[in-house]
Order: structure tokens, then C-alpha cells, then sequence
């Protein structure tokens, strides 16, 4: 397993971009919107990860709600890992809270999945499994 990227929630991709390329050099290599979330995302590869920007695309998105409660900022961390499905039934049988039962796609066409913060620490982390032809790359 490894950091697959840190997800950080914006007001606008726009805005909060210029930091991140101008005083990091970091370069936007995909933007995509996330419709089942409600969410437009903007990954910039930094060294075997990736920092993801989170921009709200409607006023009830999990992010827009986020960023009414606590403002912008780190908003999960995710974890790749090989089989995401073998990952969630040990969770659960070990009594840990998920948010997503079953995996669902995610940005990169990656399935996904959520595990509560009251079961980690108060941290929201997401599983990744990309898929077989991007397992390991940085998009």
C-alpha cells in the first residue's frame, strides 16, 4: 500500500491552483468532474503521490458541505491499495465504521470507497484501486 494523494478541499480549483504551481512548481496533469460526488478535481503529482484539489460543483456536495463546517483544507487521505473489495470485508469484520459498504468509481475511473473518521482517528480515508492498465501510476 502506499499514499495514493492527499485530498484538499477548495472554493475553486481556479483560485487555490496558483499556490501550488507558482510557489511549488507543481502542474495540473488532470481535471476531471466527478458528478456522482458533486465535485470537480484537479491531481498534481508531487514526488509518488499526488495533491488532489476538490472544488464543489453543487451546494449539497459531500465537499460543500465540508467547507460550510470546517472551512477549506485537507479533506481525506487515500491509500492505494491492489484489491479494494478483500480491504472493505476485513474492515468490516473487524467492526470499522465505512461510509461505502461496496466500492464505487471514483476520479481516473479508480473504484473507491470511504472509511468513517469515527473509525480512524477522526482522519477520513479512501480506499483507491485503480484500474489494471493505471495500477501504479501517478494519475
Amino acid at each position: 500500500m502506499k499514499i495514493d494523494h492527499l485530498g484538499i478541499a477548495v472554493k475553486t480549483i481556479g483560485e487555490s491552483i496558483a499556490f501550488w504551481r507558482d510557489a511549488l512548481g507543481l502542474e495540473n496533469v488532470h481535471t476531471e468532474e466527478v458528478e456522482d460526488q458533486k465535485v470537480r478535481v484537479a491531481m498534481l503529482p508531487i514526488g509518488e503521490t499526488n495533491i488532489e484539489l476538490l472544488e464543489p460543483t453543487a451546494p449539497d456536495s459531500p465537499v460543500a458541505r465540508f467547507i460550510e463546517k470546517r472551512g477549506t483544507g485537507i479533506h481525506h487521505i487515500a491509500v492505494e491499495v491492489d484489491d479494494i473489495r478483500a480491504h472493505l470485508s476485513k474492515l468490516k469484520s473487524e467492526g470499522i465504521s465505512l461510509v461505502d459498504e461496496e466500492p464505487r468509481i471514483g476520479a481516473g475511473g479508480c473504484l473507491i470507497a470511504f472509511v468513517h473518521p469515527k473509525s480512524t482517528g477522526g482522519v477520513l480515508m479512501e480506499l483507491v484501486e485503480k484500474p489494471a492498465e493505471n495500477a501504479g501510476s501517478k494519475e
